[in-house]
């Protein structure tokens, strides 16, 4: 598959860098640029992500972080038991457990939110850091709405992170989990403060919480390229005409 231009390899992180160390260098350096495109492609297109990830396990599936690499493009493209699997290969690679929330969560993708939550639960999560605990119990939650618990995902979700004040990468998911839920047990009056928590942290947009706020408080948007949209302003604009030869007319009238 065709590699962008731009792209080197060196675009890597250090440590993955010194993974790919273990194969030939040019070998290497395949590896490494189509690990780049996996990562530039992951979010915007994930199709494409996924292919990249193919051919990058291809040349060295020995290499935990191609094994993960590969893990997410799967993910990313809905295929979870593919990504199950591979998350499982690179975390018996390297013994660390940071994987083990999106583990978790490949088994709600797979219908499976029982097995999952037992997954909450497990040793493996006190090894994870505060980012991985606070996704891990994302993960919970949502695998107890899955099983129609949504009063028990509400109480899941209360948690000293949720209470602190201080902003951090995952502040505006947490919020945001816990406004939905909220919503989904009939408390949409704290729903909505906490949707306008979820914006105040959402910096980089990972969340459409203000869209949420706006959906509570009866706001309806018009998306300018709308046809019904581009309608309503032909009315408008006949409106406005019309209007204005009347007046000239009346002017007209007056200065007979």
């Amino acid at each position: 598959m065709p590699i962008d231009e731009d792209v080197t390899g060196e675009e890597l992180d250090q440590d993955v860098k010194q993974e790919l160390k273990s194969l030939p260098k040019t070998l290497a350096e395949d590896v490494a640029r189509n690990l780049v495109m996996v990562a530039r492609l992951l979010d915007e297109d994930p199709e494409r992500a996924y292919a990249y990830a193919k051919v990058a396990l291809r040349l060295a599936s020995r290499v935990p972080s191609v094994r993960e690499a590969a893990g997410f493009a799967a993910y990313g493209v809905e295929k979870y038991a593919e990504a199950l699997a591979e998350f499982r290969a690179a975390r018996r690679m390297t013994g660390l457990q940071h994987l083990w929330p999106v583990m978790a969560d490949c088994e709600r993708g797979l219908g499976r939110p029982e097995k999952a939550l037992a997954m909450a639960g497990e040793p493996e999560v006190r090894q994870l850091d505060k980012a991985g605990q606070v996704e891990m119990r994302l993960v919970a939650a949502g695998a107890r709405r899955d099983m129609g618990q949504a009063d028990a995902a509400v109480v899941t979700l209360q948690s000293p992170e949720l209470a602190s004040t201080s902003v951090q990468p995952w502040t505006a998911r947490l919020r945001y989990a816990y406004a939905d839920a909220l919503l989904e047990v009939g408390r949409e009056e704290e729903a909505r403060e906490w949707f306008a928590k979820a914006l105040e942290a959402d910096q980089s947009g990972l969340t459409d919480a203000s869209d949420r706020l706006a959906e509570l408080d009866g706001v309806e948007f018009i998306d300018a390229l709308d046809e019904g949209a581009e309608d309503i302003e032909n009315v408008q604009e006949a409106d406005e005409t019309e209007e204005s030869g009347e007046s000239e007319e009346s002017g007209g009238r007056a200065a007979e």
